[in-house]
């Protein structure tokens, strides 16, 4: 026990090291984070991801209590100290017609998550996990001063880029009435910083006027989420679940900074000290009105019989989130409301097995489908994927009454399309985690 307990404090000191370094620079590198305020990320643990996201209406997921941050409700069914740490690795490869492939790569620290019993019904949860990623940087260009003239050979760049992130600090609190009920809610603080600069660009005239717009925004406020769980036990190992949670849509407050500025090439190419500022506006204060998000889902869970028989779990999550009512300080951000389907599973084939330990682990297996809220040169936006996940049991001694298992999901999808002159994604996501339950804090009694 001792030698895991280490090693788990070990990773989460990597895990944050790593957050730590990543903090300066973008998480993502995809061009459709450039709408509203970054590519929103779902909060999953990577036991929900390899089952194709399904987690409005689960809980203990493999015979592990698990941390359910989309459904606080799930707090309510943890009986043992929970704590759940990994990180996340991005390979993505961006296609559009007439130009060839980009590949790009990214790593950061996924989630640090703790649970931790209240009562025999009840139990407090909190954790770091990102909230959105903002991450691009590209370049459109146009002849003859943008009226692609022939006759006039100058070239005009208009250079977009924009990098940062939002994370999400909760805590929350999930009971149970009765046998089968469980409410729960979070209550989270959202926070990060998000630039974006906008240059227009003619480098093939040393003493051109160029112009760049530079907007920052220092967000931080209060969200609420709740949730609830209704538990049908056909007998004393099935049981049907049904979800339903939900993210408040209300406004955080953002600090705006707001530069236009005037800037030449020397005879380099190299760019000059900025020549005027046209516009020097900061700390401006005004809010984000965020979406309002609905999650409902349906489980069936079967648990495995002592020494024989397979434990599986098979769910549906169906997510709206009215993206439409995005507005950042009073702007509405053009976006269109969205909808996601999960659908997934986990098998473990024997989890009462002791020679065999590849009956002990879990498999899992989903698909994504998502129409986002993107909407751009009249084309809808769309998301499909399938997923992967196996969870390691870590050997442990019978006495102890700590648990160990590693969490492994890749989603494997695209996003996006070649059509109207628009950009496809090719992308494979991959989580790893480390999750323990242990007997922490809690009073024994002796006869």
């Amino acid at each position: 026990m001792i030698k895991y307990t280490r090693l788990f404090i070990t990773f989460i000191l990597a895990v944050c090291v790593l957050e730590a370094r990543s903090q300066s620079t973008a998480t993502t590198s995809s061009p459709y984070s450039r709408y509203g305020i970054g590519d929103f990320d779902s909060q999953l643990m990577p036991q929900n991801i390899g089952m194709g996201g399904i987690a409005t209406a689960t809980n203990t997921i493999g015979g592990f209590n698990s941390i359910n941050i989309v459904n606080p409700a799930a707090y309510g069914n943890i009986n043992y100290t929970v704590i759940d740490a990994g990180f996340y690795t991005n390979s993505l490869t961006l296609s559009k017609t007439g130009f060839s492939n980009q590949k790009n790569s990214n790593t950061r620290l996924s989630h640090i998550s703790f649970a931790f019993p209240v009562s025999k019904h009840s139990s407090l949860g909190l954790g770091l996990v990102p909230y959105t990623e903002l991450g691009y940087n590209y370049i459109q260009t146009a002849k003859g001063f943008g009226s692609s003239s022939p006759v006039d050979t100058n070239t005009v760049n208009y250079s977009y880029t924009g990098e940062g992130s939002l994370s999400k600090a909760y805590i929350g609190y999930g009971f149970g009435i009765g046998k089968h009920l469980t409410l729960g809610a979070n209550a989270s603080y959202i926070f990060g910083n998000l630039k974006e600069d906008q240059s227009t660009e003619v480098p093939g005239i040393s003493n051109f006027l160029n112009s760049r717009v530079e907007q920052a925004n220092h967000i931080g406020g209060f969200n609420f989420d709740f949730g609830t769980q209704y538990t049908i036990d056909f007998s004393a190992t099935k049981h049907l679940i049904f979800g339903y949670s939900a993210s408040v849509g209300n406004k955080i407050n953002v600090q705006s900074s707001y530069i236009v500025s005037q800037f030449y090439f020397d005879s380099t190419g190299s760019e000059n000290v900025p020549a005027d500022s046209l516009v020097n506006t900061k700390n401006t204060k005004s809010t984000i009105q965020l979406p309002w998000i609905n999650h409902y889902g349906i489980t069936y869970q079967k648990e495995g019989a002592f020494e024989t028989g397979a434990a599986y779990m098979v769910g549906i999550d169906y997510t709206t989130a009215n993206w439409a009512n995005l507005s950042i300080a009073g702007t509405n951000a053009g976006l269109q409301n969205s909808r996601t389907w999960n659908i997934g599973g986990q098998i473990t084939p024997n989890p009462n097995a002791l020679s065999n330990h590849f009956l002990v682990m879990s498999y899992q297996l989903g698909f994504i489908y998502q129409d986002t809220y993107l909407n751009i040169n009249n084309t809808d936006i769309k998301k499909q994927a399938v997923t992967f996940g196996i969870g390691i049991p870590l050997p442990h001694d019978r006495a102890s009454s700590a648990f160990y298992k590693i969490n492994i999901s890749s989603e494997i999808g695209q996003r996006g399309t070649l059509a109207n002159g628009l950009v496809k994604e090719n992308y494979v996501n991959f989580h790893l985690a480390f999750t323990l339950n242990d007997r922490w804090f809690q009073r024994y009694k002796f006869d």
